[in-house]
């Protein structure tokens, strides 16, 4: 079965860090671009940032710029979301998936995992 399972979400104060982490089961993520999404209470879904299959290329929301960084480790088949400098308002859950570019249209999905930036 082909599955992205996320982890690393939790409660974290305003200010603080947290790191997700978005590993594959099933499948070789080398060959896939991986793209972080966030969905908040009564909000629409929105784009996050993605990073290439080969990681040489990456794109963020002016919202999370110069504060989120995303990674990958290929030989752990994993994807990595490292988030600092935390507002309230990226408060969310925070989904993975995978697309043949940034661009593509998602094949795979993770379940989810929630984070919650508040004092």
């Amino acid at each position: 079965q082909l599955q992205l399972v996320e982890s690393g979400g939790g409660l974290v104060q305003p200010g603080g860090s947290l790191r997700l982490s978005c590993a594959a089961s099933g499948f070789t993520l080398n060959y896939y671009a991986i793209t972080w999404f966030r969905q908040a209470p009564g909000k629409e879904r929105e784009v996050v940032t993605c990073i290439s299959s080969s990681g040489g290329s990456t794109t963020y929301a002016d919202s999370v710029k110069g504060r989120f960084t995303i990674s990958r480790d290929n030989a752990k088949n994993t994807v990595y979301l490292q988030m600092n400098s935390l507002k309230p308002e990226d408060t969310a859950v925070y989904y993975c998936a995978a697309a043949l570019s940034c661009q593509g249209s998602m094949r795979i999905w993770g379940q989810g995992t929630q984070v919650t930036v508040s004092s």
